[in-house]
């Protein structure tokens, strides 16, 4: 499993330039963000539903998957040294 996520940073990269940025004008990725940082994502009027979590792992699971696979890389080039 851990060689797979190594050898498929293209198509995570890919992904991640297309439906992590979706839609282009402000990707959705950056304004969930925004909300979870501004602190009214947990309580309140302005709570986050359960869609908008959706919406975070739907946009966000790209980008830690090329984290992932980009770390993996890193890591091995470091234990053959």
């Amino acid at each position: 499993m851990k060689e797979s996520i190594k050898k498929s940073w293209p198509l995570f990269l890919i992904v991640s330039l297309t439906l992590g940025l979706a839609p282009f004008k402000e990707p959705h990725i950056l304004g969930k963000i925004r909300w979870i940082a501004g602190g009214n994502a947990f309580s309140g009027n302005e709570a986050m539903k359960l869609i908008d979590w959706f919406d975070i792992f739907l946009h966000g699971m790209p980008w830690l998957l090329l984290l992932t696979s980009t770390a993996l890389h890193i890591f091995s080039k470091f234990s053959k040294n």
